[in-house]
């Protein structure tokens, strides 16, 4: 027999004993391979590095939690997906947060009268932020991989990953928080926050608009 034929039953006997020792892991009185090899785990990762600094001019005044459960498949033609196929079921769990950008506010944006009682102030309007995906919140449901996909995972530098599930859990979190009325929320938090800002200061009447 060859040696390339030899290959392939080498990776089949090496990915039995995995789910082997899986199996067996969750048996009372046997270990799995972490025990029987005196498996540990040790951080060895770098101190942290601030790379930038950014003076923000904004109010955040409103956040949504949102959860999505995402139902990711994808096959091949014409294979079985007892060989070539995965689906992962994934539970999303994110905020978003809504702010109004004070930073370009202007003096022609801000209007009080002669006797200092009434002020109008002109502001953009809220804008969302980019979801936050959480990840104590966050975790796969279920996963279903074919043999070669399995096989793959063993072969491969970052096995199992979930990056294409996250990422649609974020674009659907961000269709979520857009269809919500999250930043008419904002508006409103924001000019409470500034009714009692400018009340505090002595004005008797306080009106915000938003829009250019």
């Amino acid at each position: 027999m060859s040696w390339w034929v030899k290959v392939p039953v080498g990776i089949l006997l090496v990915a039995a004993l995995l789910v082997a020792g899986a199996q067996l892991r969750g048996l009372p009185g046997l270990p799995g391979f972490g025990a029987l090899f005196g498996e540990q785990t040790r951080d060895r990762s770098g101190p942290a590095v601030l790379e930038s600094v950014q003076d923000l001019s904004r109010y955040q005044a409103a956040t949504g939690n949102f959860q999505v459960v995402v139902d990711l498949e994808k096959d091949t033609k014409y294979v079985p997906d007892v060989l070539r196929g995965t689906r992962v079921l994934y539970v999303g769990a994110g905020s978003v947060d809504a702010y109004v950008d004070m930073g370009a506010l202007g003096e022609k944006d801000v209007v009080v009268n002669e006797e200092r009682t009434a002020a109008t102030i002109r502001l953009p309007h809220a804008v969302l932020e980019r979801p936050a995906l959480d990840p104590d919140r966050s975790y796969a449901v279920s996963k279903q991989r074919g043999l070669l996909d399995r096989l793959g995972d063993l072969l491969s530098d970052n096995p199992n990953s979930e990056q294409a599930v996250q990422q649609l859990a974020v674009r659907h979190i961000a269709t979520a928080a857009k269809e919500s009325r999250l930043t008419a929320q904002a508006e409103r938090n924001t000019t409470r926050m500034l009714e009692g800002l400018l009340r505090s200061l002595g004005f008797s009447k306080v009106t915000v608009v938003y829009g250019t």
